[in-house]
């Protein structure tokens, strides 16, 4: 069988920035071990598989995404990515394509101005004591961090953009995490706040860009600067840019995308 293969750079407007994500659209599922499979080979930090469901009436497609080593509960770079093939290479024609997920139905919109528009749920973080492996990790980490428990992340906040940039975390120790990723944040010099994220238990050693865990930074930043509406930059070596909203119980996360491939796969 013959299936189709795109890739695209998320939360950037040009190729070789962003986060690179694979979309898959498939007619029906392919066993889990061989989607595994291919999100390995892929090689990147997400593959993103759809499967039309044209009998739901709360949902549009399936969507799962898989690093190389799992699969994994919200992503938001591949999610948009998706939405983009759907919109420009797969002739999608409504305003707004809503994927059916492990986190339940999000919705894509384009906007005026070009850019993709994510409607995420907003996550609940619980402030504990930062673990200590954490603190091992990341010797700079505070006594206090947040876990995020429906993305299974723990978020620790630094004193500054300057702090962020230069972190140097122990990936080899942050794997014995497992299934469970690292967010570092602080106030932003020029946007609102800036962030990295590492989850090499996962096979991200750092994710260039990451939108699934701007639904836990986005409540927390707004709650920090008393205001609802905050520009972020995830400050890895690639870099991307997102425009953020929080919504009540709902996260608005708009970015732009580059597509970079498209190509067959044999299997």
């Amino acid at each position: 069988m013959t299936y189709s293969i795109y890739q695209v750079d998320a939360f950037t407007d040009r190729i070789f920035g962003g986060n690179p994500a694979a979309v898959m659209p498939l007619e029906h599922w392919l066993p889990d071990a061989t989607l595994l499979a291919l999100a390995n080979e892929n090689n990147l930090s997400e593959t993103a598989f759809l499967v039309p469901l044209p009998d739901n009436e709360d949902a549009d497609f399936h969507i799962r995404w898989f690093t190389p080593g799992v699969e994994v509960p919200l992503c938001g770079h591949a999610t948009l990515a998706s939405a983009w093939v759907l919109f420009n290479k797969l002739g999608w024609t409504g305003e707004t394509v809503r994927f059916q997920s492990k986190s339940g139905i999000l919705g894509v919109r384009q906007d005026d101005g070009g850019w993709l528009v994510l409607d995420f749920p907003n996550l609940a973080f619980e402030q504990q004591d930062t673990p200590q492996l954490v603190r091992e990790a990341l010797p700079e980490a505070p006594e206090t961090a947040f876990f995020v428990p429906n993305d299974t992340n723990y978020m620790v906040v630094l004193d500054s953009e300057a702090a962020v940039r230069a972190a140097q975390p122990d990936l080899r120790k942050l794997k014995t995490l497992g299934n469970q990723g690292l967010i570092v944040t602080a106030r932003g010099d020029t946007c609102d706040f800036v962030s990295r994220y590492f989850a090499p238990g996962a096979g991200i050693d750092e994710d260039p860009v990451t939108g699934s865990i701007h639904s836990v930074l986005v409540p927390y930043w707004a709650e920090v600067l008393g205001k609802t509406r905050l520009n972020a930059h995830q400050v890895s070596r690639r870099g991307g840019v997102l425009r953020c909203e929080l919504k009540g119980e709902r996260v608005a996360i708009a970015g732009q995308a580059a597509f970079f491939m498209e190509g067959s796969i044999q299997l």
